[in-house]
């Protein structure tokens, strides 16, 4: 079996297939005589495309922007605080995804607050919260959930089980984000140059592939729903410059082998039986109107936005005035844009949420870029 998945995997990766599809690529380019701009919305395209060094193979009239599909680079900085300001309470653990740990608040990161002595605790799964839980029947444990529509279904399970065990020491901060609504709010932005979208894999197993069909039909945007291995990404390019070249607007799925049209049909009906949508502040893009979830009222028991409300601030927090992030994530500037990049901001000192995260821009350009240069 393991030797059956390596041998999947060479597949996807192999440099041969990855060199004649470039090759493809390249003579429909020639034919169409323009430039593609390409938003990868997600940070795991970003990670794909620098990791195997895709920009230097293709033509130059293919460019990437690198789009906000990063869960911790959108977080804004107040709710940072309120994960800060939880995690500080007395008698309190907090618990959320990895990622977290050293994103800079005004207070400091979730790691500055572990080292004060706040009992921080990091899961794969959001259901591990519920063993935390009974173990510690005296705490108040707060699931600080973030992430896009392929993470809400993992804590709307966490939630129904919360309810359905009878377990009252569970508290929710819901900052769950949508994709199609941030999507449509770059393109509202006359200074946009994004041509073509490489839809989000995960996300698009949940969700399916008919949340993009807005952006052929009203914005003529094409979509094609992307893989994550090398030769998926490459596959991707080519069909979106095929739609170019045949003057089609269309949204099309290169990762059939896991997304549908319809999506997990089970997993939407979990989302709707628990949150409904809500606006969202983007760091870096203000806020969006539907772009986010929130507990729906008869759950408010849970709501650690309501429970804990007399500490939690509303307050817009700007970003440090030499951090890019925001235009970084609208695309209108890449990491080396930035004036710190590699210098004062690095993955162990970040600056700016771009740098912090796993899945962000400027960790993809600090690891890989020197197969740029």
């Amino acid at each position: 079996m393991g030797l059956e998945l390596k041998n999947l995997y060479d597949d996807f990766r192999d440099g041969k297939t990855i060199k004649a599809i470039a090759k493809i690529i390249e003579q429909d380019v020639k034919k169409l005589n323009r430039d593609i701009n390409i938003m990868e919305v997600c940070g795991g395209h970003t990670h794909t495309i620098m990791k195997y060094g895709l920009p230097q193979i293709l033509p130059e009239q293919i460019n990437f922007i690198h789009g906000p599909g990063c869960p911790v680079c959108i977080m804004p900085k107040n709710r940072i605080d309120h994960a800060y300001l939880l995690a500080m309470q007395p008698d309190t653990i907090l618990v959320t995804l990895g990622d977290m740990i050293k994103v800079p608040g005004s207070y400091g990161s979730l790691q500055k607050a572990r080292s004060k002595g706040a009992d921080v605790r990091f899961v794969y799964s959001p259901i591990d919260t519920l063993k935390i839980a009974k173990e510690n029947p005296e705490k108040r444990v707060i699931f600080f959930a973030i992430g896009f529509e392929t993470t809400t279904p993992m804590t709307a399970v966490l939630l129904e089980q919360t309810i359905k065990q009878n377990i009252d020491n569970i508290y929710f901060h819901i900052n769950h984000v949508t994709v199609p609504e941030v999507m449509e709010e770059l393109l509202r932005d006359d200074e946009c140059q994004v041509n073509a979208f490489l839809g989000p894999a995960h996300v698009s197993v949940i969700t399916g592939s008919k949340i993009y069909e807005i952006f052929p039909k009203k914005y003529f945007r094409p979509v094609v729903v992307s893989g994550f291995e090398p030769v998926d990404v490459m596959n991707s390019i080519s069909m979106i410059v095929k739609q170019f070249l045949e003057g089609r607007f269309e949204v099309e799925v290169q990762y059939k082998r896991a997304v549908t049209r319809e999506g997990n049909i089970k997993a939407q009906e979990l989302i709707e039986r628990y949150f409904e949508k809500a606006p969202f502040s983007w760091r870096g893009l203000g806020e969006i109107k539907d772009s986010g979830w929130r507990l729906k009222d008869e759950f408010d028991r849970y709501n650690a936005e309501i429970i804990f409300k007399d500490i939690l601030p509303n307050r817009k927090i700007d970003d440090h005035k030499l951090c890019i992030c925001g235009d970084i994530l609208k695309g209108k500037a890449k990491p080396y844009d930035c004036t710190i990049f590699g210098k004062a901001c690095k993955p162990n000192s970040p600056v700016g949420s771009c740098m912090v995260s796993s899945e962000g821009a400027c960790s993809a350009y600090y690891k890989y870029g020197n197969l740029l240069l």
